[in-house]
Parts: structure tokens; sequence; C-alpha cells
């Protein structure tokens, strides 16, 4: 019975080793069809590698698993076994993908907006793939992980200073105007990254402290077709009793129940926040109409 209970788990990496693996080779094809003919670099260790390619003329695919490896033990360290082998073969298939691509034709010559714009956009999707389904394509992340948990500050703020330094590398090959491409095309690349990550729709979780709760849940209920909870809070000074009402919803619907809580109670309370993933419960919503 044991193995029976294994093989959808099996399964389910060998699907997402796919995922990364075609991550890694879109994220190759960016880089060679479009950015780095023109000479637009990515950040992070891809980009060091980018210099050191163009300094000693080294294959790029070679420095970019090379420049990695310790990043990947870090990886298998800090975060895990699965993850450590998935960015192995992400990294690997762009690697790889950067020396089988590397006389591709480049697809875009001589429009700044346009390279960044589609440069930044191709990368981020097979990066956002890769770390979808549990890989990383670029070792900078790793060590943003584990530099968080000894500094104090977020990954995201430490990813950004990282790249800083590596963005002034890349202008001593590619100039300041190189460098600040490569800037825009890593920011529009990151943007993606998330998008890929979280999906178009996302979720937002709303806590509304009320006086008129029944009445909200019910609004919601009818204009938005979502349910909603609610139970009682305390204020920490007053110790006067109120309602939350907490309702996640899609992004889609932000103006809407930002519309019905101002029809309801526009003196109420509200918190929104990002909600990273939605499952189970009563997340479906009925009809409106």
């Amino acid at each position: 019975m044991g193995n029976v209970q294994h093989k959808p788990n099996k399964l389910m990496f060998v699907v997402r080793a796919i995922m990364v693996i075609i991550g890694g080779l879109i994220a190759a094809y960016g880089l060679e069809s479009v950015l780095i003919p023109n000479f637009v670099s990515d950040g992070g260790v891809t980009g060091i590698s980018i210099v050191g390619s163009q300094l000693f003329d080294i294959p790029l695919g070679i420095l970019i698993a090379i420049l990695n490896l310790p990043f990947i033990f870090l990886g298998y360290k800090q975060i895990g076994k699965s993850f450590a082998i998935l960015s192995v073969l992400g990294i690997a298939s762009l690697s790889i993908g950067t020396s089988l691509m590397h006389h591709v034709p480049t697809i875009i010559h001589a429009d700044t907006l346009l390279i960044t714009v589609v440069g930044g956009i191709i990368l981020g999707f097979g990066m956002g793939l890769a770390l979808r389904n549990g890989g990383a394509l670029d070792g900078i992340d790793m060590l943003a992980v584990l530099l968080s948990r000894k500094l104090p500050f977020g990954t995201s703020d430490l990813i950004l200073f990282l790249n800083v330094f590596v963005f002034i590398i890349v202008s001593t090959v590619f100039g300041l105007k190189g460098a600040l491409l490569s800037g825009i095309a890593y920011y529009i690349a990151s943007k993606v990254v998330t998008i890929v990550e979280e999906g178009l729709s996302g979720s937002k979780t709303f806590h509304i402290i009320t006086k008129e709760p029944e009445e909200m849940v019910e609004t919601i209920r009818d204009r938005l077709g979502r349910t909603a909870t609610y139970r009682e809070v305390y204020g920490g000074y007053s110790k006067e009793k109120s309602i939350e009402v907490t309702c996640v919803i899609n992004r889609l619907e932000d103006s809407k129940m930002k519309e019905i809580i101002r029809d309801i109670d526009p003196t109420s309370f509200v918190i929104v926040y990002e909600a990273a993933e939605v499952k189970g419960g009563t997340f479906k919503k009925r009809n409106i109409h």
C-alpha cells in the first residue's frame, strides 16, 4: 500500500521537474534572442555570468553552472532536497539552453524600450514558471533567503541590494546605459515572476471592522456572490466590543468590494492584504445574477 501512496507524489515531482526545465529554456531564449545580443544583462548570478562570459570569452552556460553551484548547496542546506534537485535541473536547463541557443536569431534590434520589455517578460515568465514549480534559476534568491535570517532585512530588500552590486559590475562591461537597461529588464522580469507565481487573478483578504456586520455580510453575498465570516474583536485600549467581517475575493472584485463598504458603512476600519494562496472552503463564488 505504501508504494501506491507515493506514486502521485513521484508523478507530481516529475511534472514539476519538467515545468522547471521548460522555465529554464524559456529564460535562456529570452537572454539569447533579446537581451544579450543588445548588450542588456540580467541580474543575479546570471548577470555576473554574462559579464564574465563577455570579459573572458568563456561560454555563458559553463559560467552559469559553475557560479550557481555554491548557491545550490546553500539551497539544499537551508530549504531542502527537492528544492535543490529542482534548482539543479532549472539551472542546468538554463545553462544548456544558453549554449544551444547561442546562435538563435535576435528577434528585436535597436528598439531600446521593446528590448527591455520583451526580454524582461520572457525572462520573468521562465523564472516564474520555475519558482512556481519549486525550483530556482538563480542562486541570488537563495543567498537573500539565508541573509534575511541573519540580518534585519526582508528577502526582497536583500535581492534588490545584492542586484545593485551586480548592475555596478554590469556597467563595467556594458556601460552605464547597458546597466540601466539591464536594471529595467530585471525589474520587469521580477514583476512577471510575481504574476506567474500568484496568477493574474490573485486574491485579497478584507478585514472590515464595522457597526453593520449583518448588512455587510448580506450585501457581499448579494452583490459579489461571496460568503464572509465575522467574529467579535475588542479594542486594546477602550475594551469596546466590535465585529470584524472577513472576506476573501479575487483581485478583479476589489473596486466592487470597496464600493459595498462605502455604501454600507463608510466609517468602518478596513485592512486589505494579498492572499498568496486560497484553497478549499467556500471560496467558489455563487452566481449573482
